[in-house]
């Protein structure tokens, strides 16, 4: 890797954020400084609070330009925080955020610390320029370190505040992707189960009607075809409401685990040569333990939906199921021979499982070159199955 020049562009272009840094601060420092006084000094009155909320989402607004600013100088991958959440409507609730976000009083604590800091860097910056020429770049590249180090420490949004925001929006995934699925059973009631035992009523119903009208051996052999073709619609009516119970949570994956229950998918699956299933679930002991149930269940229908894809969009020959513990890992890894190009775009069935996967700090990851073979392997974070009470 080629080396950047000492006296390069990247270099100036670092000597002029240093010496930005003493306007900057000055603007900063007298901003914050102005704000947080009159704000607090008023906080007794109407206005106090909202003014100080309003100094304060000012710094939060300064702590963004320097974040820009160390970026494109230094390289820095800092990132911006998520706007400042509202629990309320109104000035009320444009106080109570802004007043409760730690990065805004951080961001207060960074323009008034950037005004000394500004000014020794500026200095620094000048005197190695005008008088100190041959180790400019090293004096730069030291100012550009703390500069940088300053900023990150401070404007950083966090990694309990990173964690948090994950957590919400994998709450909304775990939300949508509950809600689908209720979607789902409702629609597969309504148009199964449901339909078939209306039609089952009216059926006994004509043939109640029938009974009651009985006066030759026709009319028997007319209500007896009745009650045959009610009983046909029952038994049709059970097989889809065991399909139904089968996708909410399969009885044999509570009552056999992983192994008997992915087995029982792999029957089902269509793929000419079949799909052959390893389930080898020990703990670091050597004896036998399964998932909690939660992991137990994302890890079966996560196999169900991509054997699923395999059946019906692979044209595969044969296929193949993995299933095996890594450490504090459940692995899973599903391999066929179709004719690949399976990705995860918006949208799509494989996205969807990504989502279900992330949203337990699963990883999902997709191989699938034109062509094939395809194959996804899946990591779910193990939890010991604890005994039920």
């Amino acid at each position: 890797m080629e080396r950047a020049p000492l006296y390069g562009a990247r270099m100036w272009r670092q000597a002029g954020q240093l010496l930005l840094n003493l306007p900057l601060g000055i603007a900063g420092f007298v901003f914050t400084v102005a704000m947080l006084s009159i704000g607090l000094g008023l906080a007794v009155t109407v206005i106090g609070l909202p003014l100080l909320a309003a100094g304060l989402a000012g710094c939060r607004g300064l702590g963004g330009l320097a974040r820009r600013r160390a970026r494109a100088a230094y390289g820095s991958e800092i990132g911006e925080p998520e706007p400042v959440p509202r629990r309320r409507p109104g000035l009320t609730g444009f106080s109570i955020a802004n007043l409760t976000s730690l990065l805004n009083w951080r961001s207060a604590l960074y323009n008034v610390l950037l005004l000394p800091w500004g000014v020794l860097s500026f200095a620094l910056t000048l005197v190695s320029t005008i008088v100190l020429w041959p180790v400019l770049p090293w004096v730069i590249r030291f100012l550009a370190a703390v500069d940088r180090i300053l900023v990150e420490a401070l404007l950083f949004p966090g990694a309990l505040s990173e964690r948090v925001r994950e957590l919400e929006e994998d709450r909304g995934t775990v939300v949508d992707a509950a809600a689908a699925d209720l979607r789902r059973i409702e629609r597969d009631l309504h148009d199964g189960a449901q339909a078939r035992l209306v039609a089952l009523a009216m059926d006994l119903g004509m043939a109640k009607e029938r009974l009651r009208e009985v006066e030759t051996p026709e009319d028997m052999a007319a209500a007896a075809t009745m009650v045959d073709n009610a009983h046909g619609e029952v038994k049709l009516a059970l097989r889809e409401l065991r399909d139904l119970a089968r996708g909410i949570h399969p009885a044999v994956l509570t009552d056999r685990g992983l192994d008997a229950a992915l087995s029982a998918v792999a029957a089902r699956c269509t793929v000419p040569g079949g799909v052959r299933v390893n389930v080898e679930l020990r703990g670091p002991d050597g004896v036998a333990e399964r998932p909690d149930s939660a992991v137990e269940g994302i890890a079966y229908f996560t196999v169900s939906e991509l054997l699923t894809n395999v059946s019906k969009h692979s044209g595969a020959r044969t296929a193949s199921v993995e299933v095996w513990r890594s450490d504090d890992q459940l692995m899973l890894l599903v391999q066929d021979d179709g004719r690949g190009g399976a990705a995860a775009y918006p949208g799509s069935g494989l996205a969807g499982l990504a989502e279900r996967v992330q949203a337990v700090d699963g990883v999902f990851l997709v191989e699938s070159p034109a062509g094939g073979p395809t194959a996804v392997t899946v990591e779910l974070p193990w939890h010991t199955r604890h005994a039920r009470r």
